[in-house]
């Protein structure tokens, strides 16, 4: 009985086996596809974005003036653009930018939309001179400029997300006419980046933090920029060493304040050290570093000093950071994506995500929907609440009857016109009661008028969600969009409502439609074959380790069964970890037109970090010319291979030199930042489109 269970067994191994090199074949056949496919150049990440970027400014030239033009519906949805009141029409709305990711291609916009409040419009304007297509970049009104509004940064990448800019243009917007200038400046400007913040102080445009994608990770920025809108000059203060500042941050509030602006909240992600997996026999492994995700929740104030007035024209304002303490009632738990608009003195906060944990399966997010207001001078958050109108109380008959002193007025008043009519008439005065005459009192109403369609409202905020666009306009709220996250899947809301500030009696639903834009991509389909052959490979591992010790398994094997809460980049970075190298590769840009099978640098990336994003290639081409020398590499030490490999890309990198440089001048000509692939970086992993930046 023994023989035939151990033969059962082996027959069902060898069942499975052949199952999984059958699904094995048919993943690297898909994979064969999949290059080939690139080759051929269906959308490969070699994308040339200078001629893309170029493509949409000739197509924009095209038009000969501004134009605007009626739309039948919304604009189409997008997240990560900005919407703004209109600071010279109290019945408009702006909304510029933006992107919308459907699980396959991101689409940018460049499209400045106007909804028109009091006739329920959406009007598109056209122009020769707009901004490049962007997201992530940041606005606001332009102070003593009141009728002004400016814009700085942004982001744009190719439709697959493997190389994307930042860019560093600054622009003005003259809501009246609509025409864009792009703002040219002597000196200094801030450098390109996403995610940041600005407000307004009397005629300064103030900067701060914000983002950038280097080849290895997320750089995280803390440096303030102030624009002075009457000299036209940007200044970026140099504070003493020792005086407290915001650390660096993305995504946080920034209103203005009657001194200078306070910040509050943001999200970034800081070094920390964690200790890595224990042996079998128990010995520590030591700690690695790792990047982890910081929902900050502290608060400053930046006070500005404007310098005197016979200073010289290009005097630099005082500022100072002043750390205030963290508000009261801040909402719990911590969250990022909240949105804070502007009103009288505080701001409305909306939204947010809050990330509870990660494992393999990615990120485990709750959203909110809640709203709160935060006192800017008491510094506490207050919940804000729908609630239903209130109903008017019915006067009582005496009161009616006795009307008060304007109705013994009015009835005065009533009784003269009837004397005077009857006299008109020539009757007598006896019969003036009897009289009928048409009074007309300009002190009454006038009936509102009926709007153009009953818009549906709701006693509940909108859905819950992250990065919704919020402006205030005449103590009317508007929300426009918003992200979701439901397993693998992104929802673009594509949404407008409208909330009374002053009554709160509901939520005005102005449009809704339905998100139907996801389609996925081929991966998922690849990811869900994986998952196939993990539970497979689970049950047969499970069946086959039974009656081995722990000894006997592979380190695979052993591995799998300890707790792992350490990322394993570690081992991708040594000699014998080439099982990443062929991704690496489909998925690296080529910076310059030359294809010699070499890795090459981008604009803007130094010899050190040209080397980190190509390690594992410079080695496997070390190792290949080695053997073709009859030089056999485990000979050398690791030192030796990584040295020999780095002096391979440092000769690559100065053989590009001149090339790389041309087109630095020319994207920096363009306003725009580096040329990055986020394949490449070193944080990108689970959940890292979700969470790694949160805007």
């Amino acid at each position: 009985m023994a023989k035939d269970k151990k033969s059962n067994k082996s027959d069902t191994k060898k069942q499975k086996l052949a199952e999984k090199k059958q699904k094995q074949e048919k993943k690297a056949q898909k994979k064969e596809k999949s290059k080939s496919a690139k080759l051929e150049g269906s959308d490969a990440e070699d994308v040339d974005l200078d001629a893309v970027l170029a493509e949409y400014k000739k197509q924009q030239e095209q038009f000969l003036k501004v134009t605007e033009t009626v739309i039948d519906a919304p604009p189409k949805p997008r997240s990560s653009a900005t919407f703004l009141a209109s600071p010279s029409n109290t019945n408009q709305l702006l909304l510029f930018g933006g992107e919308t990711w459907n699980g396959a291609i991101a689409n940018f916009f460049n499209d400045l939309n106007i909804y028109y409040t009091d006739r329920d419009e959406w009007h598109c304007v056209t122009s020769p001179n707009a901004p490049l297509p962007r997201s992530g970049h940041a606005w606001c009104r332009g102070g003593n400029q009141k009728d002004s509004v400016f814009l700085f940064g942004g982001e744009f990448s190719s439709p697959k997300q493997g190389t994307f800019y930042h860019y560093n243009d600054f622009w003005r917007l003259e809501p009246s006419s609509r025409e864009w200038t792009r703002i040219e400046t002597k000196g200094k400007t801030p450098p390109a980046r996403s995610g940041h913040r600005m407000t307004y102080y009397k005629n300064y445009i103030i900067l701060f933090g914000g983002f950038q994608d280097t080849s290895n990770q997320t750089k995280y920025l803390n440096d303030l920029w102030i624009y002075d809108t009457q000299n036209f000059f940007w200044h970026s203060p140099t504070l003493p060493p020792a005086q407290l500042k915001p650390d660096a941050r993305s995504s946080f509030t920034f209103l203005p304040h009657e001194q200078g602006a306070v910040l509050f909240g943001g999200y970034s992600r800081v070094k920390a050290t964690v200790t890595a997996n224990k042996s079998a026999k128990g010995a520590s492994q030591g700690h690695k570093n790792i990047l982890k995700p910081m929902v900050h929740q502290d608060c400053f104030f930046l006070r500005i000093t404007q310098p005197p007035a016979d200073a010289p024209p290009n005097t630099p304002p005082n500022v100072r950071w002043e750390k205030r303490k963290k508000p009261t009632n801040t909402p719990v738990p911590a969250r990022a994506g909240t949105t804070m608009a502007y009103h009288k003195g505080r701001g409305i906060l909306f939204g947010g995500v809050h990330d509870v944990e990660q494992s393999e399966e990615g990120i485990d997010s709750e959203f909110f929907n809640q709203m709160f207001a935060w006192n800017i001078e008491r510094n506490r958050f207050f919940p804000l609440s729908l609630r239903k109108a209130r109903t008017q109380k019915k006067a009582p008959a005496t009161e009616q009857q006795r009307g008060g002193r304007r109705g013994r007025a009015q009835a005065n008043e009533e009784e003269l016109l009837k004397q005077l009519a009857a006299l008109q008439a020539g009757s007598s005065l006896e019969n003036v009661d009897e009289m009928d005459i048409d009074l007309k009192n300009d002190n009454e109403p006038e009936e509102p008028e009926k709007p153009l369609r009953e818009m549906p409202v709701s006693m509940e905020f909108p859905h819950p969600r992250f990065n919704a666009q919020m402006t205030v306009q005449e103590d009317i709220l508007y929300i426009y969009g918003g992200t979701f996250e439901a397993k693998d899947r992104e929802f673009t809301f594509d949404d407008l409502y409208a909330i009374d500030l002053g009554k709160m009696d509901g939520c005005k639903q102005i449009f809704k439609r339905e998100d139907e834009t996801w389609v996925g991509s081929d991966d998922e389909d690849d990811e869900e074959e994986d998952d196939e052959d993990d539970e497979e490979d689970d049950e047969y591992d499970e069946d086959e380790d039974e009656d081995e010790p722990d000894a006997l398994l592979s380190p695979s094997k052993r591995k799998k069964k300890q707790v792992d809460e350490v990322s394993v980049a570690d081992t991708e970075s040594t000699m014998g970890s080439t099982t990443s190298t062929d991704d690496a590769s489909e998925a690296d840009t080529t910076a310059t037109s030359v294809d010699d099978g070499l890795p090459h640098p981008r604009p803007f990336e130094s010899r050190r970090e040209f080397f980190v994003r190509t390690s594992n290639e410079w080695q496997e081409i070390l190792m290949t010319n080695l053997r073709w020398k009859n030089i056999q590499p485990e000979t050398l030490s690791i030192k030796e291979i990584k040295t020999k490999a780095f002096e391979l890309s440092e000769e690559k990198w100065w053989d590009c030199r001149e090339e790389i440089t041309a087109l630095e001048d020319e994207q920096e000509a363009a306003g725009i930042g580096e040329v990055v692939s986020l394949a490449d970086r070193a944080e990108s992993g689970a959940g890292a489109g979700a969470a790694g930046r949160r805007r």
